[in-house]
């Protein structure tokens, strides 16, 4: 079935057997579900007409793919995926960052991105997803920064303690992972690295809360919430409806997950 058709099917069945949720719940899943499908079309449709290139950002000019591995392509196109963080990025390359540690890579948005960004760098990207670390690689090759993008399956804690203090930057985003990889007591190297991490708190824990709490003594801490998105959109997406503008912007998040940026204390 084409994606139109799975959409409808999803629907569908959402609204035939709601199993339990209610009307609001619904509702709030029933948008979800279709503002996932168009955000593909659009997607689809700028890489017809724009070119699979990232358009504005910090990566503006970088080669991409037709599918991302996980969420959503459309922002990662336009470039305002993360925007949040592109100052924060931007600032810690002019601190004089050297390697990078991107646990959690996926198609190599941020590897191959920040190997692009900092001439010389060495990128150390993991993920446990085989497709992923195919579709990582793939794209070190269309960017011409294979040669310093290695690609492994797992990263392990103790792994920190082959990386040069002050001149490392442990980028991660592993869907709560980062709760036992990031533990400065089990794995002292992490108190001379510089660390940029997405959180995922959750019902059973403020991950947030307790990763703050544990590099407070060693690092200064800055977190980053959720922003407005102020990327200029392709100029044939300011001609659509308002909706189909913010479903440009939309990262697919089902709430927030904040930011930490960490620099080890002098």
């Amino acid at each position: 079935m084409s994606l139109n058709a799975n959409t409808v099917a999803g629907l569908r069945r959402l609204l035939e057997d709601p199993q339990g949720r209610t009307d609001a719940q619904v509702m709030e899943l029933a948008l979800r579900i279709a503002a996932v499908w168009r955000s593909r079309v659009l997607a689809a449709h700028l890489g017809t007409v724009d070119g699979l290139v990232i358009q504005d950002g910090p990566f503006k000019g970088m080669t991409y793919v037709a599918a991302a591995t996980e969420g959503a392509l459309l922002p990662r196109l336009i470039g305002s995926y993360e925007s949040e963080l592109h100052p924060h990025i931007l600032a810690l390359i002019e601190e004089g960052i050297e390697t990078v540690i991107d646990v959690g890579c996926a198609e190599g948005y941020y590897a191959v991105g920040l190997a692009r960004l900092i001439p010389g760098a060495t990128i150390h990207a993991y993920d446990t997803d085989p497709a992923a670390r195919t579709a990582c690689r793939t794209l070190a090759e269309a960017n011409g920064v294979s040669d310093r993008v290695t690609i492994g399956e797992t990263f392990k804690g103790e792994d920190f303690a082959g990386f040069t203090p002050g001149k490392t930057l442990v980028f991660m985003d592993i869907e709560g992972g980062e709760h036992g990889l990031l533990d400065p007591e089990a794995y002292p190297a992490l108190k001379g690295l510089h660390i940029l991490v997405e959180t995922h708190p959750n019902a059973r824990l403020d991950l947030t809360a307790i990763i703050t709490e544990r590099f407070a003594a060693s690092h200064d801490i800055i977190r980053v919430e959720m922003g407005p998105k102020t990327t200029p959109l392709p100029a044939w997406m300011t001609k659509l409806s308002h909706i189909d503008q913010l479903i440009g912007a939309w990262e697919w998040r089902m709430r927030p997950t904040p930011w930490l940026v960490m620099r080890p204390k002098a």
